[in-house]
């Protein structure tokens, strides 16, 4: 048929999807999106949850005002295989786009918005494992429909057909069958929402539960964030307590603080809004006493690769809090936070807090970690010293 067609088992988009350890790193990756969009434009991204119509089961909602996808890029971002990244962007809607998604829940609806040369369209591609899985196909079908807006009178839009008639329609009853919304009214009526004339809203459904069958993300807690449910058996209740109040743990189950911190700069007048409630981005040096700012030079293959200035103090709750670590962007995006040079149970650096960007070194997949090279041992090793002179 002339479904959008990719011909991949659907099974690796399950396994693919694993390469995320951690849910609120594949969140950072959609946010990725959206400040990478912030070069055509965007001024906003915002997450949210948001009630399934047909079963009433939450799902999440990604809304940014950047430059859309045309029908063209959306085919791209959502088949298989298929990665155009330009070398600066931290995300663009590559593979990761796919994994992370697939990551939270078990099906997206994207829908996206693009003024080319005077033209709107809209596109609407629905990447669904329930589907594949229920009509157990052995390859992936991502169907898609575009429409263009009528120009002259708002709110019309007409279809495209990109090849027949039939096909658009045998797209749309599968998106209409698998997806939130029943009716081409009720998807098209999703567009007027999105608060601008160009952007896209991605919409994952079918959240996962964890091993108790219980939601993986926690909507409940806190009205105004999303949350990670803690795995709480450790005790020590006064050390804890302070230790939990702290950013470096509170962002492993904070969607609100994670986000706080997870760019070293903000595009100016960016606003990440979670949940209906702006999120305020946190400098870590602010939170230092005693900062010193120290330059090194990493040596690749004998070559001096840039300068790296660290920033490094002592956290204001020291000596009574038994934090260190070093915050390290890439790129303006935080790769690893808190990262601790020193053995856990090692008490030398013990308050130590720093915060550099090191571009001379290569993220992980899931950017929750760097390739282990020897530029990375050196590092390790530099910043130990480093902490050790300061302590």
């Amino acid at each position: 048929g002339g479904m959008d067609h990719v011909r991949v088992h659907p099974k690796f988009l399950h396994s693919n999807a694993t390469s995320h350890k951690w849910a609120l790193g594949a969140i950072a990756e959609l946010l990725d999106n959206a400040i990478d969009e912030a070069n055509n434009g965007a001024t906003f991204i915002k997450i949210d949850k948001v009630t399934n119509f047909r079963d009433g089961s939450p799902g999440l909602l990604f809304l940014d005002n950047g430059g859309g996808m045309s029908p063209e890029k959306i085919r791209q971002c959502m088949s298989f295989g298929y990665s155009q990244k330009c070398a600066n962007a931290i995300g663009q809607y590559g593979n990761g786009f796919k994994t992370s998604t697939m990551r939270l829940g078990a099906d997206v609806i994207v829908l996206t918005r693009c003024v080319r040369d005077s033209v709107t369209t809209q596109s609407v591609g629905l990447l669904s494992y329930t589907f594949l899985r229920k009509t157990g196909r052995g390859d992936i079908l991502v169907p898609m429909v575009d429409y263009e807006r009528v120009s002259g009178s708002p709110g019309h839009v007409s279809r495209v057909i990109r090849s027949t008639t039939e096909d658009f329609e045998m797209n749309l009853n599968t998106i209409l069958q698998w997806s939130p919304f029943s009716t081409e009214a009720q998807v098209l009526a999703q567009f007027e929402h999105m608060e601008s004339p160009h952007g896209t809203k991605v919409i994952i459904y079918n959240l996962w539960l964890n091993d108790d069958g219980v939601l993986e993300l926690d909507f409940d807690t806190d009205p105004h964030d999303i949350k990670l449910r803690e795995n709480g058996a450790k005790s020590d209740a006064r050390a804890k307590e302070l230790h939990k109040k702290h950013l470096s743990y509170q962002l492993r189950y904070s969607l609100r603080a994670y986000a706080s911190i997870l760019y070293l700069r903000l595009p100016s007048g960016f606003r990440i809004t979670l949940r209906g409630k702006l999120v305020v981005h946190h400098k870590i040096d602010d939170d230092l006493k005693f900062p010193e700012y120290i330059m090194y030079k990493p040596q690749v293959d004998g070559i001096t690769s840039g300068e790296v200035v660290t920033c490094i103090g002592f956290t204001k709750e020291a000596p009574l809090l038994n934090v260190h670590g070093f915050c390290v962007y890439h790129k303006n995006r935080l790769i690893m936070p808190f990262w601790n040079v020193f053995h856990d149970n090692s008490s030398r650096g013990r308050g130590v807090i720093g915060i550099l960007e090191a571009n001379f070194i290569e993220p992980a997949h899931d950017k929750q970690d760097f390739e282990k090279t020897c530029l990375l041992l050196r590092l390790e090793n530099r910043l130990k010293q480093m902490t050790l002179e300061y302590w």
